[in-house]
């Protein structure tokens, strides 16, 4: 997912006419681009949406399936420092050690002061999923099934709540496409055909013919909603994750196996250092 995605076909079908004769009056070409500009953010935000719950998910199965192979790592680093320390005795040494060993330590009392709810590493799984309002269980993969991909970008095109012209549609839109997302989120294909069959039983709202003032102010959003997407985008690509990410666009659950078998490499390079210096 790149930043320029939103950007393609923003200029489709401006300035053209039914039935391609004559040309369009003033407000009739504003309609066309404004309806354009609208298609153009719904993509460009379906793309965003997309590759952030590939990031979540990325991350989160990163942290379950690579996290005890760091926290190994570290400790392994830990013991060779102490190791190293005892053998020399020499007081940078000494430092060393004990600053890596002080870094593997828990904060004392955080688990009391917070009532359960955390420790020294962080979080519960329980109090994330209760404050998020996102299931305990990690995802299974890093990026839902084509057909789960194939029903949202479908959902998100039709329900977007820039479409609707209206306040009360507006709010059923945005409360609708929260459930789809959270579906999304979760891969879940069944609940996102269930949703699929919901809003194509609800009621239709037809779109009321805008006044010049009002779709200059539209466009005006629809710019200012693009460059706030664009922003988003730029965040979730530079960061960490996302940038892992694109080292394998292709197969994100591949890159995370290719990692493990570094690290468990590693694992067995500091355990054989390890062994040589006690022994």
């Amino acid at each position: 997912m790149t930043t320029s995605e939103g950007e393609q076909g923003g200029g489709a079908g401006v300035g053209q006419t039914p039935g391609g004769g004559g040309a369009a009056r003033p407000e009739e070409r504003l309609e066309q681009a404004v309806r354009a500009a609208e298609q153009a953010l719904i993509e460009f935000e379906i793309a965003v949406e997309t590759f952030r719950v590939e990031v979540e998910n990325f991350s989160r199965l990163h942290e379950q399936k690579l996290g005890p192979m760091y926290a190994r790592l570290e400790e392994l680093d830990a013991r060779i420092l102490e190791a190293r320390a005892a053998r020399s005795e020499d007081p940078e040494d000494l430092r060393r050690a004990d600053e890596a060993r002080a870094r593997l330590m828990p904060i004392p009392g955080v688990e009391e002061l917070l009532n359960g709810w955390m420790d020294g590493d962080g979080l519960f799984p329980e109090a994330a999923a209760m404050l998020t309002d996102r299931p305990v269980r990690p995802p299974q993969r890093v990026r839902p099934s084509e057909e789960a991909r194939k029903l949202y970008r479908d959902l998100a095109r039709k329900a977007h709540p820039d479409l609707a012209q209206e306040d009360a549609e507006r709010v059923r839109r945005e409360e609708f496409i929260t459930r789809v997302n959270a579906a999304y989120a979760r891969g879940n294909e069944a609940e996102l055909r269930e949703l699929a069959e919901e809003w194509a039983a609800g009621p239709e709202l037809k779109r009321a013919p805008s006044a010049g003032e009002e779709l200059y102010a539209r466009l005006e959003w629809l710019s200012r909603r693009k460059e706030m997407l664009t922003l988003v985008a730029r965040e979730l690509e530079e960061g960490a994750i996302g940038s892992m990410l694109r080292l394998a666009p292709d197969d994100p659950d591949g890159l995370l196996e290719e990692i493990a078998g570094r690290l468990r490499a590693q694992v067995t390079e500091r355990e054989a250092e390890l062994a040589a210096l006690l022994a």
